[in-house]
């Protein structure tokens, strides 16, 4: 069976091609909001953190911004919400398995940006330079 929408769910997907879930999925996860999130909640686990706190360490994130990526990390069982009844109520955030099984690719990605930037630099304004 193709890979892609038709494929059964548990099946391995294929990146490749164009009907696969997959490529939805590193759109999600290959976000810059979406790495300092883990970031900061790995960095506090097991333990969680509260919106305040995760917006805190996340440097000009907005606050829509980081509700909406918390809200996809959730939707796809990579963080745990809990929510204390109190008023106003006090919302917890936490990585769950799967989330940290996510950090260490993301750390890795992380790490090869960091070291890389300036060489991506450098091209980018030989570029700049050639194209005038």
């Amino acid at each position: 069976m193709p890979a892609g929408r038709d494929q059964p769910p548990g099946e391995r997907g294929d990146l490749l091609d164009p009907r696969c879930p997959t490529r939805q999925l590193l759109d999600r996860i290959g976000t810059k909001w979406t790495s300092m999130t883990v970031k900061v909640l790995a960095e506090e686990a097991p333990g969680e953190l509260r919106f305040t706190e995760l917006r805190r360490g996340i440097p000009g994130i907005s606050q829509k911004m980081l509700s909406a990526t918390l809200q996809s990390l959730v939707r796809d069982g990579l963080v745990a919400r809990r929510v204390e009844p109190t008023v106003p109520p006090a919302v917890h955030y936490r990585l769950t398995e799967l989330g940290l099984s996510l950090e260490t690719p993301l750390s890795a990605l992380r790490v090869w940006a960091e070291t890389h930037m300036p060489e991506i630099d450098r091209n980018n304004q030989l570029a700049a330079e050639t194209s005038n």
